[in-house]
């Protein structure tokens, strides 16, 4: 005679979740049958989707997390979804029915303020839940629009404050309860605004629709993060990756990041003081006991590399701490090779100073050798003839004196034009002032001249006066201007020297001159911009720092 096996309650006692499938296909069918019964699909489908689906993915959780209350949360809001449709009933079901509107609401807020542990974590937490549960039987406060938006902010405010409160672990799991909170509250408020700018049936029906949309996404963005549990780790491959894509400067904030620690500080070990500094070369002291922080250092080769100054709660993650410090010594190395570039870089930038100052220095030399030297020599010349021809008997003699003095003047003049465009005089005896006003002066066009009296740095003069020497020769050149503004204008640290015509315009940035100019300019660490439209004339502006000068 065969044996049939015998039924066991054994896996129901360990799985209670086993038996609510089939309740909840029974409760889904029944509470739609008894609201719209089966005539008009497009009453009743949503409905039914919107309650399983809480259902289904709450006991999908419970399965997978069993530890978590978080999915029996998920499924008691999605029973609880159901109940209303049997108001129409007689007896206790239909008066629970009438009056559970708003029903599935408690556990849901329980759920989102609670995720994703489904426990109460504090007074202001408990007190919340338990409004939400006393607001989902009391129909009128999130039945009126006034009161689901107060209902809404306050959610999101508790969820905030949690958030903000925690640090490492905790810290990311109220963050993923700040976002499920949210969700939940936006939407809420949405409808309620909705329905109550415009009242009427096309609207109730509309933002049913999105509101039951919205729970199904919901769910299912809560049973993927059950699934996932990424609260439980940190994505220190993902942060490795970026912090070798990123500047060293982000380092502190990629680590608070994936470390939920607004507080986090990192320090680099200085071997040359023996101290740590942080990103920006402010020494920082590595806190004591009892300081109410915590110091985990970063070591190569039994070396300091950095210190991770953080919250006591932020590394106490199993396995975290070895893989926040490999992390955090990648990016310190880095960190210090990009320090070292940047110590060349400077080092370069100051002789590329020195060498500026250097031309300038020979320039000045160069043009007083000139001037003391062939043009005083020229003027003396330039004496004799002028006595020659003024002795001269013959007619014939002092004709070709007088043209020969007529050429000694031109030479002269072209001579001292070179020795100003190599350094003028008046730059370096009067101040930049003088030496533009000079300028002026010989330019065949008309020049409006505004440059304060004050002094600057001689090598920010020098740059300033041959950016507008350089101008100046180009618009008499190509502009086919009539008049031009000089202008320069003394900044917090440093001038602005501006020269703009009313010509062609049309300048080419790049060529050799301007080309000239920006490199004189990005030496003392200033920026040259060219603005020359065709038809709008040319705008040359330098903004140049002041003090820049040779180290």
């Amino acid at each position: 005679m065969p044996r049939w096996p015998r039924w066991s309650a054994e896996p129901f006692r360990h799985r209670p979740w086993l038996l609510l499938w089939p309740a909840a296909a029974v409760v889904g069918v029944a509470a739609e049958w008894r609201l719209h019964g089966w005539a008009d699909p497009g009453g009743w489908a949503a409905d039914l989707l919107t309650g399983w689906a809480m259902i289904g993915c709450g006991l999908a959780g419970w399965a997978r997390r069993p530890a978590s209350r978080s999915g029996a949360l998920l499924a008691a809001a999605g029973f609880a979804w159901f109940v209303p449709n049997f108001a129409a009933s007689t007896g206790v079901l239909g008066w629970v029915g009438a009056h559970a509107l708003y029903l599935y609401r408690g556990p849901l807020v329980q759920l989102v303020l609670t995720y994703p542990l489904g426990r109460v974590r504090g007074r202001l937490d408990g007190a919340a839940v338990a409004v939400g549960y006393v607001a989902a039987v009391i129909a009128p406060v999130w039945g009126t629009p006034a009161g689901t938006i107060a209902l809404a902010a306050f959610l999101v405010a508790v969820a905030s404050r949690g958030y903000v409160r925690a640090a490492g672990r905790e810290r990311r799991m109220r963050r993923s309860a700040l976002q499920a909170t949210a969700v939940f509250a936006a939407g809420a408020a949405a409808v309620a605004l909705a329905r109550s700018a415009v009242p009427g049936p096309a609207t109730q029906a509309a933002t049913l629709l999105a509101y039951e949309v919205l729970l199904c996404v919901l769910a299912a963005g809560l049973l993927i993060g059950l699934l996932r549990w990424p609260w439980e780790r940190v994505e220190v491959a993902d942060l490795v990756v970026e912090l070798g894509e990123a500047r060293s400067g982000t380092l502190r904030d990629e680590l608070a990041r994936a470390l939920g620690d607004p507080s986090l500080q990192v320090g680099y070990w200085l071997p040359e003081s023996a101290a740590f500094i942080d990103a920006v070369g402010r020494p920082l002291a590595v806190p004591g006991a009892g300081s109410g922080r915590a110091a985990t250092m970063v070591e190569r080769d039994g070396q300091p590399l950095a210190v991770l100054v953080h919250d006591p709660a932020v590394l106490g993650d199993r396995g975290l701490a070895e893989a926040v410090a490999a992390a955090a010594g990648l990016a310190a190395a880095n960190a210090r090779l990009q320090a070292e570039v940047r110590a060349r870089l400077a080092e370069i930038a100051a002789s590329r100073r020195r060498i500026l100052a250097a031309a300038d220095e020979e320039r000045g030399r160069l043009e007083h050798r000139l001037r003391d030297g062939a043009q005083r020599r020229l003027g003396e010349l330039t004496a004799a003839l002028r006595l020659a021809r003024q002795s001269a008997t013959g007619q014939g003699t002092a004709g070709r004196i007088a043209r020969a003095e007529l050429q000694l003047t031109r030479t002269q003049e072209d001579l001292g034009r070179l020795a100003r465009g190599l350094h003028p005089r008046q730059l370096s005896e009067r101040g930049l002032a003088a030496a533009l006003a000079a300028l002026a002066d010989d330019f065949p066009l008309r020049v409006d001249l505004a440059v304060p009296a004050a002094g600057t740095s001689p090598a920010v003069a020098a740059c300033a006066y041959f950016i507008c020497c350089e101008a100046l020769a180009n618009v008499a050149k190509h502009a086919s201007a009539s008049r031009v503004q000089v202008s320069v204008a003394a900044k917090a640290g440093g001038i602005t020297v501006e020269v703009a015509d009313d010509g062609a315009g049309g300048a080419n940035p790049e060529g050799r001159g301007i080309r000239g100019l920006a490199d004189r300019v990005e030496t003392l660490g200033g920026t040259l911009t060219v603005a020359s439209a065709p038809g709008q004339g040319t705008r040359l502006t330098a903004v140049l720092p002041d003090g820049a000068g040779p180290p």
